[in-house]
């Protein structure tokens, strides 16, 4: 029985230890999205102050500019899809780490049967040692 519960604990353990990093996988991606959509910003607002035009509709606007957008925009939608999954990613590593708890308040139970039939074990023992002690005087 013992290797059961370890095993299973091992295996909650190994859940969560997975949920967990692809939370912080998720969040490093997010992180990643936003820095380089801000550095897009950056460049944007560099070509628009070189080339003195900063409408979008005008005719001699930045191709470099409207690529950079379309980028920067690709990137900011990314990172709003990456917070849909990033908040399942979350739900999915509090269940993990509630299943987690379960097993391990079941181990400590098993833990606390055993230590309880071992301690009346001891006992049984040294009540037959004190009785053939009683019986010797």
């Amino acid at each position: 029985m013992k290797s059961r519960s370890e095993s299973l604990m091992r295996l909650k353990k190994f859940q969560v230890d997975e949920k967990r990093r692809q939370v912080t996988q998720i969040q490093t991606m997010i992180a990643d999205f936003e820095r380089m959509a801000a550095e897009l910003d950056q460049q944007i607002e560099i070509e628009q102050t070189k080339t003195g035009i900063s409408d979008v509709a005008h005719f001699a606007y930045s191709t470099f500019a409207k690529a950079a957008i379309a980028r920067r925009d690709n990137l900011l939608a990314s990172a709003h899809d990456m917070k849909d999954k990033l908040e399942a990613a979350q739900d999915a590593l509090a269940e993990a780490v509630e299943d987690l708890k379960k097993v391990e308040l079941l181990d400590q139970r098993e833990h606390g049967r055993e230590a309880v039939a071992d301690a009346k074990a001891e006992q049984a023992e040294f009540d037959e040692i004190g009785r053939q002690r009683h019986m010797r005087s």
